[in-house]
């Protein structure tokens, strides 16, 4: 009897871990979908000439697959904003993307971003893919970068 309620009471304290880190994964995923825009919200942002600046955050490899950029963009590798989030200025609007289909590198530097209240920073929902979808214009990238 003393093993049943052994087991019962181990697996009842899984069982709650599991819930209690799911409720953070939904909180944090709810926290992280008001951050977000779409690459036609976006582009009319850019068309009413409200000043947003665009950080390009792709790995080396994707710029190899898909050498462009959006315009006016700048190329920012992940590990600086990550090391560096005042590359991101706290007082003006901002947007990150990538090329990842789960947008996984823009979301990788939001969420320390967010954590120093840098709340004017959304990332690009469905990145590069998406805006070139739209047809939304892009030029070749050029610059030199290190893989």
């Amino acid at each position: 009897m003393l093993l049943t309620a052994g087991i019962l009471s181990i697996v009842v304290a899984g069982l709650s871990s599991l819930a209690v880190a799911r409720i953070k994964r939904q909180r944090d995923e709810s926290e992280i979908g008001k951050h977000t825009v779409t690459a036609e919200q976006l582009h009319r942002l850019f068309s009413s000439s409200q000043e947003v600046l665009l950080f390009d955050v792709r790995q080396p490899l994707d710029l190899l697959a898909y050498p462009e950029i959006i315009p006016g963009a700048q190329r920012t590798p992940m590990e600086e904003l990550l090391e560096s989030p005042s590359l991101i200025p706290k007082e003006k609007n901002a947007a990150i993307y990538c090329t990842c289909t789960s947008d996984k590198t823009s979301r990788m530097v939001l969420r320390p971003v967010l954590a120093l209240q840098f709340f004017r920073v959304k990332f690009l929902k469905g990145g590069l893919a998406a805006w070139k979808g739209w047809g939304y214009p892009v030029e070749p990238y050029q610059e030199a970068f290190h893989l």
